[in-house]
């Protein structure tokens, strides 16, 4: 009768990593060591923080376009959504600083296949969120008053609801989005045990992950109000700091050798 084999736990789906606890105040250090980074690599910095300033740039144009406010709200969700995903390359500029090397942009690029079925699938997953939120958002929309220049009242329905599904909506996506594609890249595991392992260390570190919120909250804002300009800096700032929180919260089990 043939024995049955160990499990390798390398291969299990679905794992959850292990997390640190961490000071709630820790993100603000996360954006020190950010700035640190902009300025070690400033061309590779500035030419990702001009691609991602086209989508918001994009985005102000369409409202400009529309001549109405109300698709600010589900664009930037959007915006929010899947700027996680394409962060894979400002993640690997980062990741080789810390290990002292010197980042190139083909390097940086080639990090987007490192692990391609998680790192797009993963891609795919944020798409498919953002395609149900404009769809909420076309039925959020229904109650918004059919008279010109509504009042606040009017307004009322329509600006709690739409408040509510779009912040449930950003609550869950800031969860599984956190640090699943930095696991995916420098562990190259499954997409359901970097998923898991986000959530888990957002839990983990409640009050942290809510200063960091906030903090990119204040910060696409800020964006917006510089006319998308401001993004050139602040995207490779928050993808930066984003991959030395997850250096910071993600345990390994052994140290990697660079801090």
């Amino acid at each position: 009768m043939p024995t049955s084999q160990p499990i390798d736990k390398n291969q299990e789906f679905a794992r959850c990593l292990e997390s640190n606890q961490i000071s709630a105040l820790a993100p603000f250090h996360w954006l020190s060591l950010a700035f640190k980074d902009i300025i070690r690599a400033p061309m590779l910095s500035l030419i990702y923080g001009l691609v991602f300033s086209i989508i918001p740039a994009f985005i102000m144009w369409l409202v400009f376009q529309s001549g109405t406010h109300l698709v600010i709200l589900p664009a930037s969700v959007a915006f929010a959504l899947i700027g996680p995903a394409f962060a894979a390359g400002l993640y690997d500029v980062a990741w080789e600083l810390e290990k002292g090397h010197k980042p190139t942009l083909m390097h940086s690029l080639k990090s987007m296949f490192r692990n391609p079925a998680g790192e797009w699938g993963f891609a795919i997953l944020l798409m498919v969120i953002m395609i149900v939120w404009m769809r909420l958002a076309a039925l959020i929309h229904a109650l918004y008053p059919n008279v010109p220049n509504p009042t606040f009242e009017q307004l009322q329905a329509f600006l709690a609801l739409g408040s509510i599904v779009g912040g449930v909506l950003m609550l869950c996506v800031f969860a599984i989005s956190a640090f699943t594609p930095q696991i995916m890249m420098e562990r190259r595991v499954d997409i359901m045990t970097a998923v898991v392992s986000s959530v888990h260390a957002v839990k983990t570190n409640a009050p942290a992950m809510f200063v960091w919120g906030m903090t990119i909250v204040t910060l696409v804002i800020i964006g917006f109000l510089t006319g998308a300009a401001g993004f050139i800096v602040i995207m490779p700032l928050l993808a930066y700091a984003s991959w030395h929180g997850y250096i910071a919260i993600i345990k390994t089990k052994k140290p990697r050798g660079y801090e």
